[in-house]
């Protein structure tokens, strides 16, 4: 276990590069902003997503070990996320749109995390978030679609094109089959996956609405306490009861205690649900990660 000052310092230059952000906001425009996180999630991260995963051999038991426990993690939010019902709107589309953040979790903070969490492992977190991008997709849009006017068919074609899921699937197949990737096609995708990270940083901080606080109630309150208190919280009670422990356990403790993910408000939006009330709970889950995620870190 490693020092709590030293995970604070190892996660520091990540939040001064959100906080950056919010300084460069009126630098660039609103479409610079946009065309920046369509170039992160369309190529940089997915691209990060495949390196992490292709980077060692997997096995089939590290899928069905990996797979089932971050499944398991996401549900539990969903159903705790669902107390928050009747504190929250009226209308259950904007429930929806909220109710996924207790679920959906930062991918830029998961592998800012991953480098300082000394006992976790960068390639099991890969694993996780491929095994978990498809359900975590498939319970935001089926809440969503609940409240809206999309299809079975259509949710399934939204699930299947996103690239977080593309790539992860494609590492996982890489890393399955024991083959390396040629290094003159790995060298420009690590070179790729290096530029994801610092710049999703930067348009988190441009796109966080830094008051969001304020505006903590009992529905965001729970919403966030459920993602950034009670999820890592029962992983490490699960472990200690049945005696789990080592690296798996650690990156498990890490993927819960993720902040939200800072699309889940693009998603709310494309379904017409309250757009600014999961900007704020995003925004919330962000700032109070500050001080949660290291805390975990450190009983990992």
């Amino acid at each position: 276990m490693i020092d709590f000052l030293t995970i604070l310092l190892g996660l520091a230059p990540s939040f001064l590069l959100i906080v950056l952000g919010g300084l460069l906001r009126g630098r660039l425009s609103t479409s610079a902003w946009l065309g920046l996180d369509k170039l992160n999630f369309e190529v940089l991260f997915p691209t990060l997503i495949f390196v992490a995963a292709a980077s060692r051999p997997i096995s089939a038991s590290d899928l069905l070990t990996v797979g089932p426990a971050v499944w398991a993690i996401m549900l539990f939010g969903l159903f705790l996320g669902w107390t928050s019902r009747s504190f929250g709107p009226k209308s259950f589309l904007d429930f929806a749109g909220a109710w996924q953040t207790a679920w959906r979790f930062n991918t830029a903070i998961a592998f800012v995390a991953i480098g300082v969490a000394q006992r976790a492992d960068a390639a099991v977190l890969a694993v996780a978030i491929g095994m978990a991008v498809p359900v975590a997709n498939i319970l935001a849009v089926s809440a969503l679609s609940r409240g809206g006017n999309l299809g079975k068919l259509a949710t399934l074609v939204k699930v299947l094109r996103n690239p977080f899921l593309i790539a992860s699937v494609a590492g996982i197949l890489v890393a399955v089959s024991g083959q390396n990737v040629p290094v003159l096609v790995l060298k420009p995708l690590e070179m790729l996956a290096q530029a994801a990270i610092p710049i999703a940083l930067l348009s988190i901080g441009a796109t966080m609405k830094w008051a969001a606080l304020a505006k903590l109630d009992a529905f965001s309150g729970i919403l966030n306490a459920t993602k950034l208190v009670a999820l890592p919280a029962t992983v490490l009670i699960v472990a200690k009861i049945f005696g789990f422990e080592g690296p798996l356990i650690s990156t498990l403790v890490v993927f819960a205690a993720l902040p939200t993910a800072s699309a889940a408000h693009v998603l709310a939006s494309a379904f017409g649900a309250d757009r600014e009330r999961v900007a704020t709970i995003i925004a919330q889950s962000t700032l109070l990660s500050g001080v949660t995620l290291p805390f975990w870190i450190y009983l990992s």
